[in-house]
């Protein structure tokens, strides 16, 4: 007796075997018989005509606090994703102290673009320790989620406000090891931290974890190594451009110490810049010298990105962009209108390193939702046909529309898919450095819906482009990061894995466009791509997603280090 059959549709299994016609049961959360499963079933679903893959798993979240309000992580879940890794570039909501809970709300806000009226209202800041803070999700979640330990946090909650801008003296780096030993010891999966200056807290500062010191990091690194099933994740400046060595050397021996990987976000494909690909790969080469192993993350997709001069995104990174974008409002207005200020910044975008540089093809930036009378019939046009018809420059003009708009205007940089750029994508992707990832899916949620990637993977490489099989992309989504992070039962199709699957259409498999809807908690926004060709998401045999619709059932598991995953050495 079976309690659901899944009938005569194309298993892909995740191990990259070809796909074969085959029918699915499913006892109890498991799946327990893949072939003729004869017998009697409490449900039978006909899929025909349709794949049944492993559920997608997506190592790179931040999810941290939407699984309060969103138990189901729209849209991962819309896009088959069934397994979410959170806690990720040294941002956690605990431990925390009552006295600096609203410390890590603006700076999860700030680095993170999440809603600070969203992180208000719709949180119960019901914990102190790590584990309570598991605790309060366990039994209440749609995917199944795990949580990296966050520095800044373990930081702030040792040493105060101190933690900005100081570095820890021996007595508390014990004690945030100490922290640490606790919150794996309650199922954290690992360690995470950021020493990018990319990264700052509401107060518009370096967030904690940029002020350790070397011995600090590999003393939180080390203690990773007393517990099973766990793993480091990192963020440098580096990883933006090219590491520099002193950043290639903490990493490799960051990861020698915990005896375990460590992945990093993320590493583009760059056409026009192939040596810098290869530089940054060079950093697991070094950590495998040392007996460690660092694994670059990389999105097989492109999303789209919302940018604005209103809100930090990542033009406020462009060189020389900072200190003009995060003027008072008076004082950027004033700038902004000024030829040599404008020079200035249009010169910084087009020196700017790696990917970040092709922003500067203003031409090609699309603009979206405007508000002044000034900028009627802007939307959803070219910038470099706009400034044609106004016999502008390309960036004059859009600092004039800008302007119009009190900085509101929605900018979407659009990239042109060439067979070249797609195949650098799919030889990054196949390279054993690296695995897919990189969403940011509950973060950035006023600029971008990176959620959407597994969908659009299997649309562009698989059905578009016909650079990768079904069987190799499924692979990728699924068995490659499970095995690496060590999620046992999970990443396969095969008998006494857990039931979590996709049933969906490779003909229609993809993603709508990009709406904002306004759903978070306090009335707050958010960008949102619905999924297309996804027929049922199962977690644990039990559906969470049925026909693009939401179902409300809870089954995930919390993952504990441990008990949900096995060690998995460097």
């Amino acid at each position: 007796m079976f309690d659901l059959v899944l009938r005569n549709g194309l298993v892909v299994d995740g191990t990259g075997a070809a796909g074969r016609r085959a029918d699915v049961g499913v006892l109890d959360g498991r799946v327990v018989a893949v072939g003729d499963c004869d017998g009697s079933a409490a449900r039978t679903v006909d899929v025909d005509g349709l794949v049944v893959a492993p559920g997608f798993i997506d190592p790179h979240t931040h999810y941290d606090a939407q699984l309060f309000w969103d138990p189901a992580a729209t849209p991962s879940s819309n896009h088959g994703v069934t397994t979410v890794l959170a806690g990720n570039c040294g941002f956690t909501l605990a431990p925390v102290d009552p006295d600096d809970a609203d410390y890590l709300r603006r700076m999860m806000a700030k680095v993170e673009g999440m809603p600070l009226g969203a992180l208000e209202t719709g949180l119960p800041w019901s914990w102190r320790s790590f584990g309570e803070y598991l605790d309060a999700l366990d039994g209440n979640i749609g995917v199944n989620a795990g949580f990296l330990v966050g520095h800044s946090a373990l930081r702030r909650n040792v040493m105060g406000p101190d933690a900005t801008g100081n570095p820890a003296t021996p007595a508390q780096v014990e004690r945030m090891v100490a922290l640490l030993h606790e919150a794996l010891a309650a199922g954290g999966l690992g360690f995470s931290s950021s020493k990018s200056l990319n990264h700052s807290d509401g107060d518009h500062k370096p967030v904690p974890s940029y002020f350790s010191e070397r011995d600090e990091l590999l003393a939180l690194s080390g203690a990773v190594a007393d517990h099973p099933g766990t793993w480091l994740e990192y963020i440098t400046t580096g990883c933006n451009d090219r590491f520099s060595e002193d950043e290639v050397e903490l990493m490799a021996d960051m990861s020698a110490a915990a005896r375990r990987a460590m992945n990093w976000n993320v590493l583009v494909a760059s056409l026009d810049a192939p040596e810098r690909t290869e530089h940054q790969l060079r950093a697991a080469d070094v950590a495998a010298a040392r007996g460690g192993r660092i694994v670059a993350l990389t999105m097989p997709a492109l999303g789209g990105s919302r940018l604005s001069f209103g809100y930090h995104c990542v033009l406020y990174l462009l060189p020389g962009w900072a200190d003009v974008m995060n003027l008072p409002f008076d004082q950027k207005v004033a700038a902004l209108r000024d030829p040599a200020v404008r020079a200035r910044l249009d010169e910084g975008a087009r020196n700017a390193p790696g990917g970040m540089r092709g922003l500067a093809n203003w031409e090609r930036m699309l603009i979206g939702d405007t508000y002044a009378p000034a900028n009627a019939g802007c939307t959803g046009r070219m910038l470099g046909d706009l400034a044609a018809e106004r016999g502008q420059a390309p960036f004059d003009a859009l600092c004039d529309i800008t302007l119009a708009d009190d900085f509101r205007t929605a900018l979407w940089p659009q990239v042109r898919e060439s067979r070249e750029g797609v195949q650098a994508r799919v030889d990054l992707l196949r390279d054993p450095r690296t695995i897919a990832g990189g969403s940011d899916a509950g973060a950035h949620l006023d600029r971008m819906c990176g959620g959407r990637y597994t969908g659009l993977m299997l649309a562009s490489l698989v059905r578009e482009h016909g650079v990768m099989s079904l069987e190799e992309a499924v692979m990728h989504l699924t068995d490659v990061p499970a095995r690496l992070f060590g999620l046992t039962g999970r990443g396969r199709v095969a008998e006494g894995f857990a039931a979590d699957l996709v049933v969906f259409d490779p003909a229609t498999v993809g993603s709508e466009p990009i709406v904002e809807v306004f759903d978070l908690p306090g009335g707050c926004e958010r960008l949102y791509g619905r999924a297309t060709g996804i027929h049922r998401v199962l977690v644990n045999g039990v559906d969470v997603v049925v026909d693009g619709e939401v179902t409300g059932n809870t089954p995930g598991t919390l993952l504990r280090s441990g008990r949900d995953t096995e060690t998995v050495l460097a």
